[in-house]
């Protein structure tokens, strides 16, 4: 499995959105269940400013390499090594050998 070793820039985003299900009963009353094995993957929005075209273009390759489906896996900026995928990116061309790369990498559970 490849692995993504390129160091973002800061501020880095960390989210979390738990599988949750609920249930509201008719007198108020709610209940709430924690849904699968893994309940909170991470999702980090990344970006990778003042880069030259090189880097660019080497993590734009490997990013495209996997087109959104194949698993990765990357150790982000707080935790532990995990599997991650990369659904969606951007890339500004602010000038020559200064490029910015957006991504958005979401914790996956594979074998």
């Amino acid at each position: 499995m490849a692995t993504f070793t390129y160091t973002p820039s800061f501020t880095a985003t960390e989210q979390s959105q738990p599988r949750v299900r609920r249930v509201q009963f008719g007198d108020g009353y709610e209940q709430r269940l924690r849904f699968g094995l893994n309940t909170d993957p991470k999702t980090w929005r990344l970006t990778f400013a003042n880069r030259t075209d090189t880097e660019r273009d080497n993590i734009l390759a490997f990013l495209e390499a996997r087109g959104g489906s194949e698993s990765f896996d990357w150790t982000p900026p707080r935790g532990t090594a995990g599997k991650y995928v990369c659904l969606q990116w951007s890339m500004d061309m602010t000038s020559c050998n200064n490029n910015t790369v957006q991504a958005e990498f979401i914790e996956v559970y594979e074998p």
